[in-house]
């Protein structure tokens, strides 16, 4: 017999896939299964991959007004990949990107993505 918590339970969509353009692209989804049975669905921890594992391909020299979001449409197109910029710098909150002007950040290809071929 199916109790009403567990209908409420089922109902829940689990997380959804994300885009590409996603930060959380790729990382597993699981379920935690609570004492009480309730099934609560998440995405699981995601890494920060190695600042080396980026190729750059350009800098940028911070300055008075500049901010993570605005940086990542110019060079991006998309204000929403700031996290990418964030990632190759490395840091965690992306004010810390910007909180100091003349701070050089790396502008980088997406992880994985390899540089040109110099032959």
């Amino acid at each position: 017999m199916t109790s009403p918590m567990d209908a409420m339970a089922a109902a829940v969509p689990s997380p959804t896939a994300y885009p590409r353009t996603s930060r959380y692209y790729g990382v597993d989804s699981a379920v935690h299964v609570t004492a009480d049975g309730r099934r609560i669905p998440f995405l699981r921890r995601r890494l920060l991959p190695r600042a080396e594992s980026f190729v750059t391909i350009a800098e940028h020299v911070v300055n008075d007004g500049d901010r993570a979001d605005l940086l990542a449409d110019r060079y991006f197109g998309d204000a929403e990949t700031w996290w990418r910029i964030a990632d190759a710098n490395p840091v965690l909150d992306p004010r810390e990107l910007t909180a100091d002007p003349g701070r050089r950040l790396r502008i980088t290809l997406p992880q994985g993505v390899p540089g040109p071929v110099h032959g």
